[in-house]
């Protein structure tokens, strides 16, 4: 069972949208994302266009790859933590449970994905974009459970900071095939949780630096 506890339906759904997301990367990496339809898509991954149309609104969605329901998802999880969890935790618990199966698999897909859009500035800006209406999602929510005003600091530096902490660990995951995306973010979010002030330990293969 992956972390987050979802649903049969639920996984089966992410199971699809994944599946839509690969064959629209493949395709766009083989053959030029402007010589690529909706209906070979749709045909790459054995379903029909209105079930793409299910998902996604237009090819540039699929590509991108954001989730419309990660964010009220993560935020709906922040609140909804025990009021012994701190919010930094409640932050860091919601963002390991949308590491599924299925997404600490996509290493090949995640690489491809990057090499497209950053060929399309106009979709690395829209990638953008759905990250930055996320982040206030999640903000909000923080802010929530910390009992401050939305315009404090703390809540918007604690997701942003936790959003560049998420991309410096999709990074090196993707660069290594021994590790796994959950325990780099996790480590990740550690790190900046803990401060950066100083420099954490650094355990060599052949002992301790």
């Amino acid at each position: 069972m992956n972390q987050s506890g979802e649903s049969l339906r639920d996984r089966k759904k992410r199971q699809t949208r994944t599946a839509l997301e690969r064959a629209t990367v493949r395709l766009a990496a083989e053959r030029g994302y402007d010589n690529v339809t909706v209906e070979e898509i749709a045909a790459e991954a054995d379903v029909s266009v209105r079930t793409f149309f299910n998902y996604f609104a237009s090819k540039d969605e699929a590509l991108i790859g954001a989730d419309p329901e990660a964010g009220p998802r993560m935020a709906e999880r922040i609140l909804a933590f025990p009021g012994d969890v701190t919010p930094f935790d409640a932050y860091r618990r919601s963002v390991l449970a949308e590491i599924t199966d299925e997404l600490n698999n996509a290493r090949d897909l995640w690489l491809l994905r990057k090499d497209v859009v950053m060929q399309r500035p106009d979709l690395l800006v829209r990638a953008f974009a759905n990250s930055a209406e996320s982040e206030q999602l999640l903000a909000s929510a923080v802010a929530a459970r910390a009992g401050l005003p939305e315009s404090h600091l703390y809540p918007r530096l604690l997701v942003s900071a936790g959003s560049a902490a998420f991309r410096c660990a999709v990074t090196r995951w993707a660069a290594d095939d021994s590790l796994a995306l959950g325990d780099v973010v996790g480590e990740a979010l550690d790190l900046f949780g803990a401060g950066l002030a100083h420099v954490p330990p650094y355990h060599h293969e052949g002992g301790t630096s």
